[in-house]
């Protein structure tokens, strides 16, 4: 004998332990050990035995008391044992029966599981060929209980994945030695999505649906705009209105993306269906007023039209000292607006540029032409035409 194995080893069986899990079998194997040799109590139809938790410890000294509570509890859970005693970290004993009706004595226990909960292909030949997959292939009862047992996984829903299993595998014309582990990889797979599915709801449904200052959409809901050529910058402008109406509001909602799409498609088509762009690059007019159309887009972003009118005289005599030309005065007014706008209400989350008004030792009118030239959200639009 080794003098690496000092004492008497715990055996079990290698399908239990795939079928319970490794911890769950070797603490089984010692309980039936002990029922085998111990004092039974009869009861309802069960042979209940007493173990001494300070036996156990001797004889599995690897296991402190939370975790031979923890290890008999998945037991109890699995159906496996009965349990009629407290917690063995808050007692000083183990009062168990196997999960066996019997009007005598006790079958044991690595024998009856094994038989009936190992997996299907531990009980078949090794030698068998492999084959396509029947039409009417069914999983049978052990793998069934097996993922009952070992996942928690409802045998209703095992039996759902079926008919997709058997069409994907048939189209394919593929062969396998066990059909019985790629069903069960496959009823596996399917339910840890169902799971995740079912997290992320519940996550979503316990998050506050009020909107809130640094509110941004999602990259789903931009790259769904994006694809339909929103210029990203018209896109990026929107946000603090959006997120100020609706907060002003004090509304809640689950759909905000959706909500902030249906915004920006409304606001994008009446940008490019009805706002004049001068093709003529030329300096602003000392006369000059926004289109009516400029205002209608305003009204979409929900932006008040008088504060709207009372900023083109300031405007207007910006733009005629500089002396520049533009192709569309409207555009340029339209950004202007909507970046008084939002500062105006102090968000808390826009563009960097905003932060420039509040630098000490800024002097007034070079904070404004940071404000009036910074970046021109439409610029790339107009010059492509």
């Amino acid at each position: 004998m080794s003098s690496l194995i000092p004492e008497r080893t715990i055996v079990i069986s290698p399908s239990l332990a795939t079928t319970i899990g490794l911890e769950e079998a070797v603490l089984l194997q010692l309980l039936n050990d002990a029922a085998v040799f111990g004092q039974d109590n009869s009861k309802q139809g069960y042979q209940w035995f007493t173990i001494q938790r300070v036996e156990l410890q001797a004889l599995l000294p690897f296991w402190d008391n939370n975790e031979l509570q923890r290890i008999s509890k998945s037991l109890k859970d699995k159906g496996v044992i009965l349990i009629n005693s407290p917690p063995l970290n808050h007692c000083d004993h183990l009062s168990f029966a196997m999960n066996e009706q019997t009007a005598s004595n006790i079958t044991p226990p690595t024998v009856s599981i094994s038989a009936s909960m190992a997996p299907t292909a531990a009980n078949k030949p090794a030698t068998r060929g492999a084959g396509l997959l029947a039409d009417n292939w069914q999983p049978d009862e052990d793998l069934l209980q097996l993922l009952a047992l070992n996942h928690n996984i409802p045998r209703a829903f095992a039996l759902q994945q079926r008919e997709d299993f058997v069409l994907y595998w048939r189209e394919r014309q593929q062969v396998s030695h066990s059909w019985h582990s790629k069903f069960r990889q496959h009823v596996l797979k399917e339910w840890r999505f169902l799971q995740s599915r079912q997290a992320a709801a519940i996550s979503a449904s316990t998050q506050s649906n009020d909107i809130k200052g640094e509110w941004q959409p999602s990259p789903d809901a931009l790259e769904i705009l994006l694809r339909t050529d929103v210029s990203p910058d018209f896109i990026e402008d929107a946000i603090p209105e959006f997120v100020l109406y609706w907060r002003e509001r004090g509304e809640v909602s689950s759909t905000w993306n959706s909500k902030f799409i249906a915004h920006i498609r409304r606001q994008w088509a009446k940008y490019t269906q009805a706002l004049e762009l001068d093709y003529e690059p030329r300096q602003i007019a000392s006369n000059w007023q926004p289109n009516e159309d400029v205002y209608d887009i305003l009204r979409l972003a929900n932006i008040d039209i008088d504060f709207s009118r009372q900023l083109v005289p300031e405007f207007v005599l910006f733009w005629r000292d500089t002396k520049e030309i533009q192709r569309s005065w409207n555009t340029k007014f339209l950004q202007h607006t909507k970046y008084q706008w939002a500062t105006r209400h102090n968000m808390e989350q826009v563009h960097a540029r905003q932060s420039i008004d509040h630098q000490p030792g800024q002097a007034k009118d070079g904070s404004l032409i940071k404000r009036l030239t910074d970046r021109s959200w439409a610029k790339g639009i107009v010059e492509g035409i």
